[in-house]
């Protein structure tokens, strides 16, 4: 109990776990954040449904491959956050489209306090999260977002946090 209610009075970073360079910068700078204020990392990978899904035994073995490699994922990012942060992540896996999923953590989780995301160095722009949540979304989101721009060295990003 004392456990849940000093997770509730933490600041909150929350990642949004993809296989982008830029994740790993707003992985970073969140865990360098939560080190410098006594907050926490949260991690979210949203398992999306496979495109292919007309023989159902195929789909579930897709699904049940995707859902290992998530896991395998997950973890070896909580090995890279308690590096970073000397404390592990509260990790959230979930099925679904990943900008709903992302609004019903948010929802649900009244201790995330800070949504982290990174900023891709494309020419498509910032990536699609980036521009969904800061464009459409700006106003309906119940936490403040840091934009993390993917061209940050480890220098540079541990100066700033």
């Amino acid at each position: 109990m004392a456990e849940e209610s000093q997770q509730r009075r933490q600041r909150a970073f929350l990642v949004v776990v993809d296989e982008s360079e830029e994740m790993r910068v707003a992985l970073r700078y969140a865990a360098r954040r939560a080190r410098a204020t006594g907050g926490r990392v949260d991690l979210l990978y949203v398992l999306e449904p496979p495109e292919f899904q007309h023989f159902s035994a195929i789909g579930d073995l897709m699904k049940e491959e995707q859902r290992e490699e998530a896991e395998r994922l997950l973890q070896s990012l909580s090995s890279d956050v308690y590096d970073m942060a000397m404390s592990f992540p509260v990790l959230h896996l979930r099925e679904g489209n990943r900008r709903e999923e992302l609004l019903k953590l948010l929802a649900e989780e009244p201790g995330i306090s800070i949504l982290v995301l990174g900023a891709g160095t494309g020419p498509e722009g910032p990536g699609p999260l980036v521009s969904h949540l800061v464009g459409k979304m700006s106003g309906k989101l119940s936490v403040p977002i840091t934009i993390v721009p993917g061209s940050l060295s480890d220098t540079e990003i541990d100066d700033l946090a």
